[in-house]
């Protein structure tokens, strides 16, 4: 007789785990905030010293870094000074690799208390967040511009650090004009035009965004071949480009908005142009993804979806596209080429 498979952890240390990594999301968002990283980066710091630099309670915070220590974010030494270990990097402000940004949106801000509504949104379908705050994610962002500014310089870190493989796998060597719709701050649009110096770049968002991206572009010396307009993908995008692109655009939206974006772009593309979408492509039944629970997330804070290869293929064919090509890369995400119907056929 078949006998049931013991499982590689024991369940009582599975949920502890869980438990614990609950209270480690909160102490990270903590110490991303205080911008603790930064602090001790150059020399180990007391938890006085430590209190002084960010108006901090002195023993909270000690008992706060005391146990991030013990699972490897900080060192504390033998004069209880707390300094910097390898992953402390992630948490410091401004350098290659660093998400301290997206910690800060992801661990708390409004993701917090929206996510604190979940239970309630499986049970009824609604978005956590409209529920939470009683606003779309997009018109609280309009209304409080700080917060927009963290989550907008948390996306410029993730597309940072996935660059590399991002554009390995796209191909802009005949394009002469590049369309990045929800581009953001421009990160990726900047990467694109320094590897392609012959073309020119648009980049499309809403207005308190681009006038952020206006100031990124501009200190990277590049606002003399690119363009930051303000304005509605779902209305209308620029015409006359070569490639557009949508970078996680498409999880945002459920299929019908989704499909509706697609449209809008199709609208605006030649019969040569080009349209790459940047999304993940999350895997079958039982394999691990972190997409499956950033699907969650989307449907907690917007209403979107993480979708599969196929789903996406789905959504291009009814919003008149044949998807071309399809490129993995080492990250989850994946990069897919599609073309308007009339072209490939």
């Amino acid at each position: 007789m078949a006998t049931e498979q013991q499982p590689a952890v024991p369940p009582v240390a599975a949920l502890l785990h869980v438990l614990e990594g609950f209270w480690t999301a909160r102490a990270i968002y903590v110490a991303a905030k205080l911008g603790l990283a930064d602090l001790v980066h150059e020399s180990p710091k007391s938890a006085a010293e430590l209190a002084r630099l960010t108006g901090a309670h002195a023993g909270s915070l000690r008992r706060l870094l005391r146990a991030l220590s013990g699972i490897g974010w900080f060192h504390e030494d033998a004069e209880e000074r707390f300094g910097p270990t390898a992953v402390t990097q992630a948490l410091r402000t401004g350098v290659p690799g660093s998400l301290r940004y997206f910690a800060m949106t992801e661990l708390g801000e409004e993701h917090y208390p929206a996510w604190g509504d979940l239970l309630s949104g499986v049970k009824s379908g609604h978005l956590g967040f409209d529920h939470v705050f009683g606003m779309s994610l997009w018109e609280y962002w309009t209304r409080h511009p700080d917060q927009a500014d963290v989550f907008n310089r948390a996306m410029s870190e993730v597309t940072a650090v996935l660059e590399p493989a991002l554009l390995q796998a796209m191909d802009c060597s005949a394009c002469t004009t590049i369309v990045d719709i929800g581009g953001g701050r421009g990160t990726l649009i900047a990467s694109l035009l320094r590897t392609y110096p012959a073309a020119r770049g648009i980049v499309l968002d809403l207005p308190h965004v681009i006038e952020l991206g206006r100031e990124f572009i501009s200190a990277e010396g590049l606002i003399d071949r690119c363009t930051m307009l303000s304005g509605d993908f779902f209305q209308r995008v620029p015409e006359g480009g070569d490639v557009y692109i949508l970078k996680w655009i498409l999880h945002d939206w459920d299929d019908d908005r989704s499909v509706a974006i697609l449209e809008t772009c199709r609208r605006a593309m030649s019969p040569t142009s080009r349209l790459i979408v940047i999304e993940a492509a999350i895997p079958g039944r039982n394999e691990p993804s972190f997409h499956k629970f950033m699907d969650l997330n989307m449907f907690v804070m917007t209403g979107g979806r993480e979708r599969s290869a196929e789903e996406y293929r789905a959504l291009f064919k009814r919003a008149g596209f044949e998807l071309t090509r399809t490129t993995s890369t080492p990250t989850e995400m994946a990069v897919l080429e599609a073309v308007p119907k009339s072209v490939a056929s």
